[in-house]
């Protein structure tokens, strides 16, 4: 008895945590076009190649595509590396990054253009360029 106790409340306590958790991020408001947001990035790759994005299209690694929580798909980006003064131009095609701290995720191509895929993580400054393209 004790036993099926423990396990129900353990269940509870699951059940609880999922549905109270917040999505990861500073800000649930999407970035309004042309104010500058300073934060980490961070990149992905191979590991998703081909997998469909939540946009529907297919991940493609040596796009410069980019995952952001709110902005619209199609969205257009800059996104400059901070220490190294490099930019690319992105398109939103997915949602993320799901770490807290960081503002965006881009594709491998791009983390390659903006000179940080060695690093993994870089701080950037992000504008919104406009929708469309």
């Amino acid at each position: 008895m004790l036993r099926l106790g423990l396990v129900l409340g353990l269940g509870a306590l699951a059940v609880g945590c999922a549905a109270t958790r917040r999505p990861a991020g500073p800000s649930e408001t999407p970035p309004a076009p042309g104010k500058p947001v300073v934060g980490l990035a961070s990149w992905y790759g191979r590991q998703h190649q081909g997998r469909a994005t939540s946009s529907g299209e297919a991940f493609d690694m040596n796009r410069l595509t980019a995952a952001h929580r709110t902005l619209p798909f199609g969205t257009r980006v800059r996104v400059t590396n901070l220490e190294t003064g490099r930019s690319v131009v992105v398109r939103v095609n997915d949602r993320g990054p799901f770490a807290a701290a960081r503002i965006i995720d881009v594709s491998y191509a791009a983390a390659k253009a903006l000179g940080m895929v060695g690093a993994g993580v870089a701080r950037v400054e992000m504008v919104v360029l406009g929708e469309g393209g």
